[in-house]
This record gives structure tokens, sequence and C-alpha cells, in this order.
């Protein structure tokens, strides 16, 4: 799908994304497919509602994912990227996310999904005002869209999120379906983030000031389900079941 942007390729499936309910389950993911996020906050449109469940986790229960603001720093790019690192410099992370149907769970093809997230300084692409007085206008790394497939994943080649003051760590995202969007966030465990922010090149920065608990963003409707991340040795293994009400 090199050189497709995400607006081609809804048009290519008339009248934008299609949700194909697939016959299957919540399995395990392949390799395949201010201090509200700084000044100004952001909105997410109300529906479609967003149920999640970590993968690998029991997917008929459907534990309920709120919706979260998108923040300031969103940008609709409509660009269709696996790697969206960018030669950015941080502990590379495999990030997957399944889309699902609520109730049945069945995977969700032609969904498009798109994340955004902070570098390994806190710093964010395509604003100015970023930390230290940066200005980033017109650069896109750590963003990107993947559309799902007949499993209803994608995934991502990123780095392990930083960190700035007031958040805890984080990954912004967009779920699209039809003419409808839901959005929120993903965090990761406590555990995994302070081994992480003790290497290079996160240490630089030390740890971050604000835990998950401590989260006033993260707590919007209840704190959701943490992605389940492994530590192969080379990389970290992110993922996370999104179970969407079509």
């Amino acid at each position: 799908m090199a050189g497709t942007t995400r607006r081609d390729f809804g048009r290519q499936i008339i009248g934008g994304f299609t949700v194909a309910a697939l016959a299957g389950s919540c399995g395990d993911p392949d390799s395949e497919g201010g201090t509200a996020d700084g000044p100004g906050g952001g909105g997410a449109d109300a529906s479609p509602s967003i149920d999640a469940t970590p993968t690998g986790g029991d997917g008929a229960s459907c534990t309920v994912y709120p919706q979260e603001t998108e923040g300031p720093f969103y940008l609709d790019l409509d660009q269709l990227r696996r790697d969206v690192t960018e030669d950015k410099p941080g502990a590379r992370l495999n990030l997957t996310v399944q889309v699902v149907a609520a109730g049945t769970c069945a995977p969700l093809r032609d969904v498009a999904v798109d994340i955004w997230q902070c570098d390994a300084a806190g710093v964010y692409s395509g604003f100015p005002g970023q930390l230290g007085g940066l200005d980033t206008t017109g650069q896109t790394f750590l963003r990107g869209t993947q559309v799902t497939g007949d499993d209803g994943r994608v995934q991502f080649v990123t780095i392990y999120p930083g960190w700035y003051p007031g958040r805890t760590t984080h990954i912004h995202f967009k779920v699209r379906l039809a003419s409808r969007e839901a959005t929120s966030q993903l965090y990761f465990p406590e555990t995994v983030t302070s081994a992480v922010y003790a290497t290079a090149p996160y240490d630089v920065r030390g740890q971050k000031d604000t835990t998950n608990d401590a989260d006033a963003t993260a707590h919007v409707g209840g704190f959701p389900p943490l992605l389940v991340v492994t530590d192969t040795g080379t990389a970290f293994e992110a993922t996370l079941t999104v179970t969407v009400a079509s």
C-alpha cells in the first residue's frame, strides 16, 4: 500500500471505510499487519464508543475503554505508513492494535487506525512551542495510519514514548470507521516505563513526573487497561484489542 493515502484507500472501497464483521475472536496478534496534553486540550467524538481488553485477555468481556481527549497536537496527515520513527532515537516499539466488534469480538476489516506520540524528549512533531522552545512545524515523526486487514489488526513500528510535565507515558490513537471516529490513548505498565527511562536516550531527562495513577487525563471515565508489553531483547512488543460499537 506504499504511496497510498488514507483518503485514497477510502475511495477505493466506495463510500469510505466499510465495517465488515468477520468470523473470529480476539486472539494473539502476529507481526504483520499544559497538563492535559498541553494548553487547549481537545475533544473526542461521542460515537462510536470504545471498549477494549488487552490482547490475550477475555475478548468477550469487552471491558469499557473510555474515550479521551485528542489533545492539541493531532494532525490529519492522511499518511498510510507502518514505520513512523523517521530515525528518531529510542527503544524500538512494535505496536499492534486489533479492532473488533462489540458483542462478538469479531475482527473488523478496513478500519483506519491513526497514532501520534511524543519522542524520547517529550516533543511532538508538527507544532511550535514544544519543550525547550522547539518549533517542529512541518515535521511528521511518530505519526501515521494503518488500515486493518482480515484479522482486524494493524502494526506500527515506533519508539517507546518519552514524557512531558503533567502527563504519564502514552500514545494517542483514533479509530475511524465510515464517517465516525473514536479517540483515546494507550498506556504502559509503570515497571516497564521505569526500566526504559533508565536507559539512553531517556535517561538524560530521568523518570517522568506523573504516574499512571496521578494522571487526571488518563482517568477520565475510568483508567483503561494497560498495553501488554513484552521485552524481546531487541524490541518491545506492545498489544491491545480495541472493541468498537459499530
